[in-house]
């Protein structure tokens, strides 16, 4: 379920059509989409269809432990699609300004192509 029609979320927005996108991909619950400003060679956002506007208010749903298994499965479909299990890939999930996060509607970065540093940020 998506946030109403006149809620201004970006990823809302998206999920709904009303801007359009470079879907690559979509289940029940989720949506993926290339980043518009990769950070990588592969930079795909997993957006849940389902507003929230981070992890933590995320995981305070009933279906949330069905809703995150469906992100991961989709995030994991694009993974196999693209061949990037063998060199590796970077799941991020940014929560509050501190954290780096920019759009308040809970999404996870998949990031690969790149050797990715440590510590990140």
């Amino acid at each position: 379920m998506t946030a109403p029609s006149s809620d201004p979320c970006l990823f809302c927005r998206i999920i709904r059509g009303e801007i359009p996108a470079g879907r690559l991909g979509e289940s029940a619950d989720s949506v993926a989409i290339a980043d518009i400003a990769p950070q990588a060679p592969h930079h795909v956002l997993l957006i849940p269809k389902r507003h929230s506007p981070h992890i933590g208010e995320f995981m305070k749903g009933p279906r949330a432990a069905e809703e995150m298994k469906d992100l991961l499965d989709l995030g994991q479909g694009i993974v196999a699609k693209k061949n990037l299990e063998e060199k590796g890939y970077r799941l991020v999930v940014n929560t509050g300004e501190e954290g780096g996060q920019t759009v308040p509607h809970l999404h996870i970065h998949l990031l690969a192509g790149r050797e990715m540093g440590w510590p990140p940020g």
